[in-house]
């Protein structure tokens, strides 16, 4: 269960690293767009916004990574970044798409739990 749990951990990382990436580098080239139904219009004005997201998104990835890293000591920095992954799929759930509770809402709950359960 312990390996399982960080490879999820990590798994949840990496879709936040790529969450940066999007964000950041591909808002508003036709991919990025594309991923979150954006128009150019949108995009170019939104841009700035959307890098600010991309951060933050990058700080959840390195805590992530840093609790991964630190294995079973890190429980409570994965815990603690899990939670605000968590959060943040809910609050998007609820204000952006419903898409968003599945792709980072329900992976950082199970994470949640098989991290308590390792």
């Amino acid at each position: 269960m312990p390996l399982l749990a960080q490879a999820v951990v990590v798994l949840i990382a990496l879709l936040h690293l790529w969450f940066l990436v999007l964000e950041m580098f591909l808002w508003t080239r036709p991919s990025g767009r594309r991923a979150f139904g954006l128009t150019e219009e949108f995009a170019h004005q939104s841009k700035v916004l959307a890098a600010n997201q991309g951060l933050y998104n990058g700080f959840l990835a390195a805590g992530l990574l840093w609790g991964a890293a630190l294995g079973h000591d890190g429980r409570a920095i994965q815990l603690f970044f899990l939670a605000c992954v968590l959060v943040a799929g809910l609050f998007g759930g609820l204000t952006a798409t419903r898409k968003v509770l599945w792709i980072q809402g329900l992976p950082a709950l199970v994470a949640i739990v098989l991290v308590l359960a390792s």
